[in-house]
């Protein structure tokens, strides 16, 4: 249990390995996964951001990167479009806007 302003408590569902050290790991990961979350939530508040974790998660989900390649022809990728909220939530977590790569005209 870890303590803080509010307490909680992490559940981990029940684990089919039965050897000791993956048991670990994977409480391990779990652990690591509840940090990750109390930072991100933290940066959120302290940025200003009324974001929760999971719906700034949600955002971020949004954007995507995609390659096409039409016949045998060299691939072109790209990345969809940031928005204004997908934005806030990058500048309050003080992560870089993804780039897109270099791109060649289709026509």
């Amino acid at each position: 249990m870890l303590k803080s302003e509010i307490e909680i408590e992490i559940e981990i569902a029940q684990v089919l390995d039965r050897l000791p050290e993956r048991i670990k790991a994977h409480a391990s990961l779990c652990f690591m996964t509840l940090m990750l979350y109390r930072v991100m939530r933290a940066c959120l508040k302290l940025a200003g951001h009324e974001a929760s974790p999971e719906s700034a998660l949600a955002h971020m989900r949004r954007i995507q990167r995609h390659t096409v390649s039409i016949d045998a022809g060299a691939a072109i990728s790209g990345i969809s479009g940031i928005n204004q909220e997908q934005a806030g939530v990058l500048a309050a977590l003080k992560l870089k806007k993804p780039t897109p790569d270099r791109q060649l005209s289709l026509l």
